[in-house]
Parts: C-alpha cells; structure tokens; sequence
C-alpha cells in the first residue's frame, strides 16, 4: 500500500461536499509530476485529504477506490483521474504550520512541493499525520 495526499480548495470542493458525494473522480490535475502521481496510485491507497488556500488542513482520510484512468474532463490521453472515496475525518485537522513546525515531517512533499496537487506521503509521514489529527 502507498499513501498519497490530494489538495482542494474548500470553495470548489470540500472534505463536505466529499462525504455528502460518497465518491468522485479526481479531475483537474494538469501538472505532470501530479499527473504521474495519480498513475502510480493503485486500489486501497490511502489519500490525506488536504484543503488548500482556505484552512491550510489536512482534514480527512479517502481512499483510491479506482485506479488511474483517462480523465472525462478532456480528450487529451496525457491526463488521468482516480476515483476516491472517504474514509473518516481528522477529529482535529492538521496544519500547515503545524506540519511545519514538526521535525517528523522535515521531508514531507507538501511542505518541499508547496505548489504540488497530488503528493506521495512516506508510510511514517502518513501515521505521523493521523497522530497528530487525532485519528485511532
């Protein structure tokens, strides 16, 4: 299994409206190492799901419940989706600055890839992160 972390912006799709959809395709990715991300994501991967520019917060668990396919969104063959489904939300959403601020995290693709949508997340990383947000 790997562990991946996926960026939204609250205000076009939030952890919410994700758990009111019950699952969706993760369309949009026009950046190629994001791109290259979601190709290497496989059924059961486990996905932190990250709110971007409004709360800054990891702020649930998905999971990737179709591996990569040709995005609907375009006719380019260069672009993929997966499709993902939720899991449980953090109790306590993680930070930003508290994922900086932790030494554990030091590596972390978010914080060395700040602009990256899609990221891949070290096993350790992930359990660090469902720690700190409370997650059992």
């Amino acid at each position: 299994m790997q562990y991946w972390l996926v960026k939204s912006e609250p205000f076009k799709y939030s952890w919410d409206q994700f758990v009111k959809d019950g699952r969706t395709f993760w369309d949009g990715v026009r950046n190629y190492q994001a791109r290259n991300n979601l190709r290497a994501m496989k059924e059961g991967d486990e996905v932190l799901f990250y709110h971007s520019n409004e709360g800054l917060a990891v702020v649930g668990i998905a999971k990737v419940v179709k591996a990569a396919y040709q995005d609907p969104t375009t006719e380019d063959a260069n672009w993929v989706v997966v499709d993902l489904s939720p899991v449980k939300p953090f109790p306590k959403p993680v930070t930003l600055a508290a994922m900086k601020a932790d030494p554990k995290l030091a590596e972390l693709s978010l914080i060395k890839q700040s602009r990256l949508s899609v990221c891949d997340v070290k096993a350790a990383e992930f359990k660090h992160i469902l720690k700190l947000g409370g997650v059992k």
